[in-house]
């Protein structure tokens, strides 16, 4: 996970993915001024601080490179994804082969998205749809699974918002396998920071520099 201000919500998320992955490895990767790290270290998740802020992208980097099992599962901070749907989604990992299992919010539009968020998710993915030939439902998704030696394997760009646009078109592209997985999406504890001009500039770039660009594999 990555935080940055959300004391009121931390705690409560990492008690419940201790409830439902008890063994689980939990790392918050954490820019807050208020008492978000001192909350999620006595909760017993490893804090890695990233002070002054360094923008989402190079947050959750960090994030993703810093976990030390075989799978790593991201969700947000704001208790808005299903704890419950960690040990799903790593077992679609580890047992049935896939590289990339997107947890996607939008098999139809969720009551805590607001319609102005659905209607741009919704048309994101249709036009990544088109350009990859391969339908895709929730480019934002804070809650995925990844296999870590794929992560390890690839070039993104960390800089800027929408970094999951990248992590999820990039695999498609490369031929890793990819699929998705419907989760429930619950309302957020505290207030978005969320510049929604911003995020739809950075989808609009992430979503070309994937299709025009090289593939992003790390020599190995």
């Amino acid at each position: 996970m990555i935080s940055m201000n959300e004391e009121k919500a931390v705690g409560q998320v990492i008690a419940d993915i201790r409830a439902h992955v008890p063994d689980a490895e939990i790392v918050v990767v954490d820019s807050s001024k208020d008492r978000t790290p001192q909350i999620a270290e006595e909760a017993g998740a490893r804090v890695i601080r990233q002070f002054p802020p360094r923008g989402y992208g190079n947050a959750m980097e960090m994030a993703l490179r810093s976990g030390k099992g075989e799978v790593i599962v991201t969700l947000d901070c704001d208790n808005t994804y299903p704890a419950s749907q960690i040990p799903v989604l790593a077992k679609m990992i580890l047992e049935e082969g896939w590289d990339l299992v997107d947890g996607s919010r939008l098999k139809s539009k969720p009551a805590a998205m607001p319609w102005i968020n659905y209607i741009g998710n919704r048309f994101f993915a249709i036009i990544a749809s088109i350009l990859f030939w391969r339908k895709v439902t929730d480019l934002h998704s804070g809650m995925r699974a990844y296999r870590k030696t794929m992560l390890d394997a690839l070039e993104v760009e960390p800089n800027g918002a929408a970094l999951p646009v990248e992590l999820l078109l990039l695999p498609i592209k490369l031929g890793y396998n990819v699929t998705t997985h419907f989760i429930e999406y619950f309302d957020r504890v505290g207030v978005s920071t969320m510049n929604p001009f911003d995020t739809c500039k950075w989808t609009a770039w992430r979503i070309w520099r994937v299709w025009v660009g090289k593939p992003g594999r790390k020599a190995v």
